[in-house]
């Protein structure tokens, strides 16, 4: 048993070192087939035979959260702000304009993709295997199988869940920050499935994780285009750059440059007009230079360090 756990861990470090992409998805994979074998031995049988007899009170709490796993609000949603986005683009004489809307073209486009490309495949899988729903359990029960055989054989996997899976890693993708949040919105969401009797747990679980890989794929499909997102060293992709309002500054683990002698004492004191757009440029944009008031800060002359990159210059910003 010791044997076998530190070649598991040896087998985690190469991965780590290498960058090697299939390490995570053999990982993934496991997990998930696991889950849904165990969701499909012990827990579809018993709702299944439950489906008739759901509180109307829980059935109404799931009829109405269900709606948001339906992919049709995303990707409207999404195609018009992506156009907004381009129109905003063109129009825009201005280079930080024209970043900024290139910026939610691009939010844009990869939610799309992760959504409609996810619950294509999604839609194909489960009209290929046939899975009879819940409704159908007392002639079927949980192991009949129809491909091709119309709606009430389209259980497995979960269309909604598949589309909430997709979202909410994208989501998570894009502000890590609160990512607990969404995973706790696409639990609601998918396992509402379950809670209208139009799906089985197995049936969500599937849903979920295929979503969810999907957006990670499609994420690293961008990376490798350059866009929005990088791959770090250990394969997993992240945002190229945080975006303001969305992924919180680690100003615990950030390391600041020296503040500077200032020219008069009185610049020191931060001053009451500095307004919140100030306070989040000194977070998000430039070469973390702190500005107290209108003043101009002398920089330390011996200071080396990553705040001032090769070719660019040591005097203080105006």
């Amino acid at each position: 048993m010791r044997k076998t756990i530190q070649a598991l861990k040896r087998r985690r470090l190469r991965c780590q070192e290498t960058g090697s992409i299939p390490c995570y998805w053999w990982s993934y994979a496991l997990i998930t087939g696991n889950l849904i074998l165990v969701a499909f031995l012990l827990l579809d049988a018993p709702v299944g035979s439950y489906i008739t007899r759901t509180p109307r009170l829980l059935e109404s709490v799931g009829e109405t959260i269900t709606d948001l796993g339906k992919s049709g609000w995303i990707i409207f949603a999404t195609l018009l702000i992506f156009f907004e986005a381009v129109a905003a683009y063109r129009l825009s004489d201005r280079m930080k304009g024209r970043f900024q809307a290139l910026l939610v073209a691009h939010l844009a486009a990869y939610v799309f993709f992760s959504v409609a490309l996810s619950g294509l495949l999604a839609n194909l899988l489960k009209r290929m295997i046939g899975r009879a729903r819940p409704m159908l359990y007392d002639e079927w029960t949980s192991f009949g199988l129809h491909s091709f055989a119309g709606s009430r054989f389209e259980s497995f996997p979960s269309g909604h869940a598949t589309t909430a899976g997709a979202l909410m890693m994208a989501m998570a993708l894009i502000a890590p920050s609160y990512r607990l949040l969404f995973l706790i919105m696409a639990l609601w969401v998918g396992f509402s499935r379950v809670i209208v009797g139009a799906h089985y747990p197995s049936d969500v679980i599937a849903g979920l994780a295929l979503g969810a890989g999907f957006s990670v794929a499609m994420a690293i499909v961008f990376s490798r285009h350059g866009l929005l997102f990088r791959q770090r060293q250990d394969g997993w992709p992240v945002l190229r750059r945080p975006i303001p309002l969305v992924m919180r500054p680690d100003r615990a683990n950030t390391v600041f440059p020296p503040r500077g002698i200032p020219l008069r004492p009185e610049m020191a004191r931060r001053t009451e007009q500095e307004t919140r757009r100030s306070r989040l440029r000194r977070v998000f944009v430039g070469g973390w230079y702190p500005r107290v008031g209108n003043g101009t800060l002398i920089p330390l002359r011996g200071y080396r360090g990553p705040w001032f990159p090769a070719g660019r210059s040591r005097r203080s910003p105006e």
